[in-house]
Protein backbone atom coordinates (compact mmCIF):
# COMPACT_ATOMS: atom_id res chain seq x y z
CA UNK A 1 0.00 0.00 0.00
CA UNK A 2 1.19 3.35 -1.18
CA UNK A 3 2.25 5.72 1.69
CA UNK A 4 -0.11 8.73 1.41
CA UNK A 5 2.15 11.27 3.28
CA UNK A 6 4.82 9.96 0.85
CA UNK A 7 2.63 10.77 -2.22
CA UNK A 8 2.07 14.52 -1.32
CA UNK A 9 5.88 14.90 -0.58
CA UNK A 10 6.91 14.19 -3.76
CA UNK A 11 4.98 17.56 -5.22
CA UNK A 12 7.38 19.63 -5.91
CA UNK A 13 8.45 22.16 -3.54
CA UNK A 14 6.06 20.42 -1.02
CA UNK A 15 9.07 19.95 1.42
CA UNK A 16 10.07 23.45 1.17
CA UNK A 17 6.71 25.34 2.17
CA UNK A 18 5.85 22.70 4.64
CA UNK A 19 9.32 22.83 6.57
CA UNK A 20 9.19 26.52 6.21
CA UNK A 21 5.62 26.54 7.52
CA UNK A 22 5.81 24.51 10.54
CA UNK A 23 9.06 27.06 11.62
CA UNK A 24 6.70 29.78 10.84
CA UNK A 25 3.94 29.15 12.82
CA UNK A 26 5.78 27.83 16.00
CA UNK A 27 4.68 31.45 17.59
CA UNK A 28 0.90 30.69 17.21
CA UNK A 29 1.78 28.53 21.06
CA UNK A 30 5.13 30.21 21.42
CA UNK A 31 3.98 34.01 22.01
CA UNK A 32 1.10 34.30 24.28
CA UNK A 33 2.58 31.80 26.78
CA UNK A 34 6.20 33.52 26.08
CA UNK A 35 4.16 36.88 26.64
CA UNK A 36 2.65 35.82 30.12
CA UNK A 37 6.03 34.27 31.15
CA UNK A 38 7.82 37.33 30.48
CA UNK A 39 6.25 39.58 31.68
CA UNK A 40 5.03 37.90 34.79
CA UNK A 41 8.82 37.54 35.61
CA UNK A 42 9.82 41.29 34.75
CA UNK A 43 7.05 42.98 35.94
CA UNK A 44 5.31 40.07 38.62
CA UNK A 45 2.02 40.94 38.14
CA UNK A 46 0.19 37.98 36.26
CA UNK A 47 -3.02 40.31 35.38
CA UNK A 48 -0.62 42.48 33.58
CA UNK A 49 0.64 39.34 31.93
CA UNK A 50 -2.64 38.12 30.80
CA UNK A 51 -3.61 41.13 29.79
CA UNK A 52 -1.04 42.23 27.36
CA UNK A 53 -1.13 38.40 26.18
CA UNK A 54 -4.96 38.61 25.35
CA UNK A 55 -4.59 41.77 24.13
CA UNK A 56 -2.31 40.16 21.08
CA UNK A 57 -4.46 37.38 20.72
CA UNK A 58 -7.80 38.85 20.68
CA UNK A 59 -6.33 41.59 18.26
CA UNK A 60 -4.82 38.80 16.15
CA UNK A 61 -7.87 36.98 15.83
CA UNK A 62 -9.18 40.01 14.44
CA UNK A 63 -6.54 41.54 11.88
CA UNK A 64 -5.72 38.26 10.70
CA UNK A 65 -8.47 37.27 8.50
CA UNK A 66 -8.10 40.88 7.02
CA UNK A 67 -4.60 40.32 6.20
CA UNK A 68 -5.64 37.09 4.29
CA UNK A 69 -8.15 39.08 2.53
CA UNK A 70 -5.12 40.93 1.34
CA UNK A 71 -3.75 37.97 0.25
CA UNK A 72 -6.08 36.43 -2.17
CA UNK A 73 -6.75 40.45 -3.31
CA UNK A 74 -2.19 40.35 -3.69
CA UNK A 75 -0.51 37.42 -3.54
CA UNK A 76 0.74 36.11 -0.31
CA UNK A 77 4.55 37.71 -1.17
CA UNK A 78 2.98 41.02 -1.11
CA UNK A 79 1.02 40.54 1.83
CA UNK A 80 3.54 39.05 4.17
CA UNK A 81 6.24 40.77 3.85
CA UNK A 82 5.03 44.32 5.81
CA UNK A 83 2.71 42.17 7.68
CA UNK A 84 5.36 40.10 9.15
CA UNK A 85 8.07 42.83 9.11
CA UNK A 86 5.02 44.65 11.58
CA UNK A 87 4.67 41.74 14.02
CA UNK A 88 8.69 41.32 14.39
CA UNK A 89 9.53 44.92 14.79
CA UNK A 90 6.61 45.36 17.50
CA UNK A 91 7.33 41.76 19.21
CA UNK A 92 11.10 43.51 19.14
CA UNK A 93 9.72 46.35 21.31
CA UNK A 94 7.95 44.54 23.26
CA UNK A 95 10.62 42.26 24.78
CA UNK A 96 13.08 45.61 24.86
CA UNK A 97 9.93 47.42 26.93
CA UNK A 98 9.86 43.97 29.35
CA UNK A 99 14.09 43.89 29.77
CA UNK A 100 13.99 47.54 29.99
CA UNK A 101 11.22 48.67 32.32
CA UNK A 102 9.30 50.62 30.16
CA UNK A 103 5.88 52.07 30.80
CA UNK A 104 3.12 49.88 31.03
CA UNK A 105 1.23 51.88 28.00
CA UNK A 106 4.45 50.68 25.57
CA UNK A 107 3.72 46.46 26.46
CA UNK A 108 -0.12 46.92 25.42
CA UNK A 109 1.04 49.44 21.97
CA UNK A 110 3.64 46.70 20.62
CA UNK A 111 1.19 43.87 21.53
CA UNK A 112 -1.39 45.63 19.06
CA UNK A 113 0.83 46.18 16.83
CA UNK A 114 2.25 42.74 16.94
CA UNK A 115 -1.24 41.71 15.93
CA UNK A 116 -0.46 42.21 12.67
CA UNK A 117 1.17 38.78 12.33
CA UNK A 118 -0.12 36.66 9.49
CA UNK A 119 -1.98 33.28 9.50
CA UNK A 120 0.58 30.97 8.40
CA UNK A 121 -1.37 27.81 8.69
CA UNK A 122 -3.99 29.23 6.10
CA UNK A 123 -1.34 29.98 4.01
CA UNK A 124 0.64 26.92 4.15
CA UNK A 125 -3.09 24.79 3.50
CA UNK A 126 -3.41 27.46 0.50
CA UNK A 127 -0.30 25.85 -1.14
CA UNK A 128 -1.46 22.61 -0.78
CA UNK A 129 -4.47 23.68 -2.11
CA UNK A 130 -2.79 25.18 -4.83
CA UNK A 131 -0.74 21.94 -5.79
CA UNK A 132 -3.88 19.20 -5.03
CA UNK A 133 -7.19 21.54 -5.07
CA UNK A 134 -10.31 18.51 -5.90
CA UNK A 135 -7.85 15.59 -5.64
CA UNK A 136 -7.76 12.94 -2.87
CA UNK A 137 -4.35 13.85 -1.88
CA UNK A 138 -5.54 17.26 -0.53
CA UNK A 139 -7.42 15.64 2.40
CA UNK A 140 -3.99 13.82 3.10
CA UNK A 141 -2.17 17.85 3.23
CA UNK A 142 -4.63 19.13 5.18
CA UNK A 143 -4.11 15.53 7.93
CA UNK A 144 -0.84 16.66 7.96
CA UNK A 145 -1.40 20.08 8.51
CA UNK A 146 -3.80 19.18 11.58
CA UNK A 147 -0.86 16.84 12.55
CA UNK A 148 1.37 19.89 12.47
CA UNK A 149 -0.85 21.96 14.25
CA UNK A 150 -0.74 19.59 17.17
CA UNK A 151 2.99 19.28 17.23
CA UNK A 152 3.24 23.43 17.33
CA UNK A 153 1.39 23.51 20.00
CA UNK A 154 2.65 20.09 22.09
CA UNK A 155 6.37 21.36 21.31
CA UNK A 156 5.83 25.61 20.99
CA UNK A 157 4.49 26.28 24.58
CA UNK A 158 7.34 23.70 26.87
CA UNK A 159 9.81 25.48 24.63
CA UNK A 160 9.06 29.23 25.12
CA UNK A 161 8.15 28.42 28.89
CA UNK A 162 11.20 26.08 29.02
CA UNK A 163 14.10 28.75 27.89
CA UNK A 164 12.42 31.71 29.67
CA UNK A 165 13.14 29.54 32.99
CA UNK A 166 16.37 27.96 32.13
CA UNK A 167 17.66 31.00 30.43
CA UNK A 168 16.24 34.31 31.02
CA UNK A 169 12.77 36.14 30.85
CA UNK A 170 12.71 37.47 27.34
CA UNK A 171 14.70 34.27 25.70
CA UNK A 172 11.22 32.46 24.86
CA UNK A 173 9.67 35.33 23.38
CA UNK A 174 13.10 36.40 21.58
CA UNK A 175 13.28 32.28 20.00
CA UNK A 176 9.36 32.84 18.94
CA UNK A 177 10.02 36.14 17.34
CA UNK A 178 13.22 34.85 15.59
CA UNK A 179 11.49 31.79 14.75
CA UNK A 180 8.53 33.97 13.10
CA UNK A 181 11.21 36.27 11.31
CA UNK A 182 13.56 33.14 9.74
CA UNK A 183 10.03 30.83 8.42
CA UNK A 184 7.89 33.93 7.37
CA UNK A 185 11.62 34.86 4.78
CA UNK A 186 11.56 31.15 3.91
CA UNK A 187 8.11 31.00 3.17
CA UNK A 188 8.08 34.73 0.96
CA UNK A 189 11.21 33.35 -0.71
CA UNK A 190 9.49 30.22 -2.31
CA UNK A 191 7.65 31.89 -5.14
CA UNK A 192 6.99 28.78 -7.36
CA UNK A 193 4.07 27.22 -5.18
CA UNK A 194 2.77 30.47 -3.92
CA UNK A 195 -0.98 30.66 -4.92
CA UNK A 196 -2.71 32.72 -7.84
CA UNK A 197 -4.42 35.61 -7.29
CA UNK A 198 -7.65 35.00 -8.60
CA UNK A 199 -10.49 37.57 -10.15
CA UNK A 200 -13.18 37.68 -7.27
CA UNK A 201 -17.14 37.62 -8.82
CA UNK A 202 -19.29 40.64 -8.24
CA UNK A 203 -21.42 38.97 -6.04
CA UNK A 204 -18.18 37.97 -3.36
CA UNK A 205 -16.73 41.10 -3.16
CA UNK A 206 -17.45 41.08 0.25
CA UNK A 207 -15.29 39.03 3.21
CA UNK A 208 -15.13 35.74 3.28
CA UNK A 209 -17.03 35.77 6.93
CA UNK A 210 -20.51 36.95 5.11
CA UNK A 211 -21.21 33.21 3.84
CA UNK A 212 -23.11 31.29 5.35
CA UNK A 213 -20.74 27.97 5.37
CA UNK A 214 -17.83 29.79 7.10
CA UNK A 215 -20.60 31.50 9.83
CA UNK A 216 -21.39 27.84 10.28
CA UNK A 217 -18.07 26.13 10.75
CA UNK A 218 -16.40 29.32 12.24
CA UNK A 219 -19.02 29.37 15.16
CA UNK A 220 -18.94 25.60 15.43
CA UNK A 221 -15.17 25.69 15.77
CA UNK A 222 -15.54 28.62 18.50
CA UNK A 223 -17.44 26.11 21.19
CA UNK A 224 -14.81 23.48 19.83
CA UNK A 225 -11.90 26.21 20.70
CA UNK A 226 -13.50 26.81 24.07
CA UNK A 227 -13.05 23.33 24.61
CA UNK A 228 -9.38 23.13 24.51
CA UNK A 229 -9.03 25.97 26.85
CA UNK A 230 -11.78 24.25 29.29
CA UNK A 231 -9.61 21.58 29.16
CA UNK A 232 -6.41 23.21 29.66
CA UNK A 233 -7.40 25.08 32.39
CA UNK A 234 -9.46 22.62 34.40
CA UNK A 235 -6.61 20.20 34.11
CA UNK A 236 -4.34 22.66 35.79
CA UNK A 237 -6.86 23.35 38.38
CA UNK A 238 -7.80 20.08 38.90
CA UNK A 239 -3.88 18.78 39.17
CA UNK A 240 -3.33 21.89 41.69
CA UNK A 241 -6.58 20.29 43.71
CA UNK A 242 -4.96 16.88 44.20
CA UNK A 243 -1.40 18.39 45.56
CA UNK A 244 -0.04 17.38 41.58
CA UNK A 245 0.35 20.61 40.05
CA UNK A 246 3.37 19.23 38.27
CA UNK A 247 1.30 17.03 36.28
CA UNK A 248 -0.68 19.78 34.68
CA UNK A 249 1.94 19.89 31.66
CA UNK A 250 1.52 15.89 31.44
CA UNK A 251 -1.96 15.81 31.11
CA UNK A 252 -2.38 18.67 28.77
CA UNK A 253 -0.08 17.06 26.41
CA UNK A 254 -1.97 13.68 26.74
CA UNK A 255 -4.67 16.04 25.00
CA UNK A 256 -2.63 16.77 22.04
CA UNK A 257 -1.05 13.68 21.45
CA UNK A 258 -4.19 11.98 21.37
CA UNK A 259 -5.53 14.39 18.47
CA UNK A 260 -2.39 14.01 16.80
CA UNK A 261 -2.39 10.46 16.49
CA UNK A 262 -5.77 9.73 15.38
CA UNK A 263 -4.86 12.49 12.34
CA UNK A 264 -2.38 11.51 11.22
CA UNK A 265 -4.46 7.76 10.80
CA UNK A 266 -7.35 9.76 9.18
CA UNK A 267 -5.44 11.43 6.84
CA UNK A 268 -4.46 7.94 5.40
CA UNK A 269 -8.06 6.24 4.81
CA UNK A 270 -9.53 6.94 1.98
CA UNK A 271 -13.15 7.88 3.23
CA UNK A 272 -16.06 8.67 0.74
CA UNK A 273 -18.17 9.76 3.28
CA UNK A 274 -19.38 13.50 2.74
CA UNK A 275 -17.43 15.63 4.62
CA UNK A 276 -20.47 17.43 6.21
CA UNK A 277 -21.48 13.94 7.96
CA UNK A 278 -17.65 13.79 8.58
CA UNK A 279 -17.39 17.18 9.91
CA UNK A 280 -20.78 16.00 12.19
CA UNK A 281 -19.26 12.88 13.30
CA UNK A 282 -15.85 13.79 14.56
CA UNK A 283 -17.67 17.08 16.49
CA UNK A 284 -20.20 14.66 17.75
CA UNK A 285 -16.86 12.51 19.25
CA UNK A 286 -15.89 15.71 20.85
CA UNK A 287 -18.92 16.51 22.12
CA UNK A 288 -19.50 12.87 23.64
CA UNK A 289 -16.04 12.57 25.73
CA UNK A 290 -16.59 15.18 27.47
CA UNK A 291 -18.84 13.26 29.76
CA UNK A 292 -16.20 11.10 31.31
CA UNK A 293 -14.18 14.32 32.37
CA UNK A 294 -17.00 15.30 34.68
CA UNK A 295 -16.02 12.08 36.64
CA UNK A 296 -12.23 12.01 36.14
CA UNK A 297 -10.87 12.18 40.25
CA UNK A 298 -6.97 11.10 40.05
CA UNK A 299 -4.60 12.61 37.64
CA UNK A 300 -4.74 9.15 35.69
CA UNK A 301 -8.24 9.08 35.13
CA UNK A 302 -8.10 12.32 34.01
CA UNK A 303 -5.12 11.96 31.82
CA UNK A 304 -7.35 9.42 30.20
CA UNK A 305 -10.05 11.09 30.13
CA UNK A 306 -8.33 13.95 28.03
CA UNK A 307 -6.81 11.56 25.48
CA UNK A 308 -10.01 10.45 24.87
CA UNK A 309 -11.53 13.57 24.32
CA UNK A 310 -8.38 14.63 22.08
CA UNK A 311 -9.28 12.05 19.66
CA UNK A 312 -12.05 14.10 17.41
CA UNK A 313 -9.92 17.25 17.10
CA UNK A 314 -7.87 16.63 14.14
CA UNK A 315 -10.97 15.09 12.07
CA UNK A 316 -12.72 18.16 13.20
CA UNK A 317 -10.31 20.19 11.58
CA UNK A 318 -9.18 18.16 8.43
CA UNK A 319 -13.07 18.30 7.57
CA UNK A 320 -13.78 21.59 8.44
CA UNK A 321 -10.77 22.89 6.04
CA UNK A 322 -11.74 20.66 3.29
CA UNK A 323 -15.19 21.87 3.87
CA UNK A 324 -13.87 25.48 2.91
CA UNK A 325 -11.64 24.55 0.62
CA UNK A 326 -14.59 23.19 -1.30
CA UNK A 327 -17.91 25.37 -0.70
CA UNK A 328 -15.45 28.77 -0.53
CA UNK A 329 -14.45 30.50 -3.77
CA UNK A 330 -11.31 29.99 -4.54
CA UNK A 331 -10.14 34.02 -4.51
CA UNK A 332 -11.31 33.86 -1.04
CA UNK A 333 -10.08 30.75 0.23
CA UNK A 334 -7.10 32.33 2.21
CA UNK A 335 -9.26 34.31 4.50
CA UNK A 336 -11.96 31.90 4.77
CA UNK A 337 -9.20 29.36 6.22
CA UNK A 338 -8.16 31.95 8.40
CA UNK A 339 -11.52 32.90 9.97
CA UNK A 340 -11.89 29.09 10.76
CA UNK A 341 -8.20 29.44 12.63
CA UNK A 342 -9.49 32.41 14.29
CA UNK A 343 -12.82 31.00 15.79
CA UNK A 344 -10.68 28.56 17.65
CA UNK A 345 -8.62 30.77 18.52
CA UNK A 346 -11.89 32.93 20.10
CA UNK A 347 -12.87 30.14 21.43
CA UNK A 348 -9.88 29.47 23.58
CA UNK A 349 -9.84 33.08 24.71
CA UNK A 350 -13.77 32.58 26.02
CA UNK A 351 -12.89 29.30 27.11
CA UNK A 352 -10.29 30.16 29.70
CA UNK A 353 -12.58 32.98 31.21
CA UNK A 354 -15.37 30.94 31.12
CA UNK A 355 -13.87 27.88 32.85
CA UNK A 356 -11.92 29.99 34.83
CA UNK A 357 -15.14 31.75 36.34
CA UNK A 358 -16.87 28.70 36.94
CA UNK A 359 -13.76 26.96 38.66
CA UNK A 360 -13.77 30.32 40.94
CA UNK A 361 -17.58 30.05 42.00
CA UNK A 362 -17.92 26.31 41.77
CA UNK A 363 -14.79 24.44 42.05
CA UNK A 364 -12.08 22.52 40.15
CA UNK A 365 -14.22 19.80 38.40
CA UNK A 366 -17.25 21.63 37.87
CA UNK A 367 -14.96 23.68 35.27
CA UNK A 368 -15.62 20.59 32.32
CA UNK A 369 -19.00 21.59 32.64
CA UNK A 370 -17.92 24.89 30.00
CA UNK A 371 -17.09 21.78 28.03
CA UNK A 372 -19.81 19.34 27.86
CA UNK A 373 -21.98 22.48 27.07
CA UNK A 374 -19.88 24.08 24.39
CA UNK A 375 -19.49 20.44 22.80
CA UNK A 376 -23.28 20.42 22.80
CA UNK A 377 -23.33 24.21 20.90
CA UNK A 378 -21.00 23.17 18.11
CA UNK A 379 -22.92 19.63 17.43
CA UNK A 380 -26.17 21.70 17.47
CA UNK A 381 -24.60 23.98 14.77
CA UNK A 382 -22.94 21.83 12.41
CA UNK A 383 -26.45 19.36 12.54
CA UNK A 384 -28.55 22.46 11.37
CA UNK A 385 -26.23 23.65 9.28
CA UNK A 386 -25.95 20.03 6.79
CA UNK A 387 -27.95 21.30 3.89
CA UNK A 388 -25.58 24.30 3.57
CA UNK A 389 -22.42 22.52 3.98
CA UNK A 390 -23.54 20.36 1.46
CA UNK A 391 -24.58 22.27 -1.23
CA UNK A 392 -21.88 22.97 -4.11
CA UNK A 393 -19.16 26.08 -4.34
CA UNK A 394 -19.89 29.28 -6.37
CA UNK A 395 -18.07 29.53 -8.73
CA UNK A 396 -14.77 31.82 -8.64
CA UNK A 397 -13.38 32.95 -12.43
CA UNK A 398 -9.66 32.88 -12.00
CA UNK A 399 -7.72 36.15 -13.29
CA UNK A 400 -6.28 35.54 -17.05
Amino acid sequence: MTNPYATIFRAPGAKGFAAAGFVARLPIAMAPIGLVTMLSQTYGEYWLAGAVAATFALTNALVAPQVSRLVDRLGQARVLIPSTLVSVLAFAVLITAAHLDWPIWTLFASALAAAAMPSIPAMVRARWTELFRDGPELGTAFAFESAADELVYIAGASLSVGLSVALFPEAGMLASTLFLAIGSSALILQHATEPKVRSIAREHRGSAILLRPVQIITFALIFVGAIFATAEVSAVAITRELGQPGAASLVIGVYAVGSFIVGIIVGALPLKLPLQRQLAIAIAVIAVTTLPLLVADTVALLALAIFVSGIGVSPTFITAFGLIERLVPQAMLTEGITWVTTGIGIGMALGSFAAGWTIDTFGAHNGFWVSVAAGTIALTTVLLGQRVLGEPRAASPERG
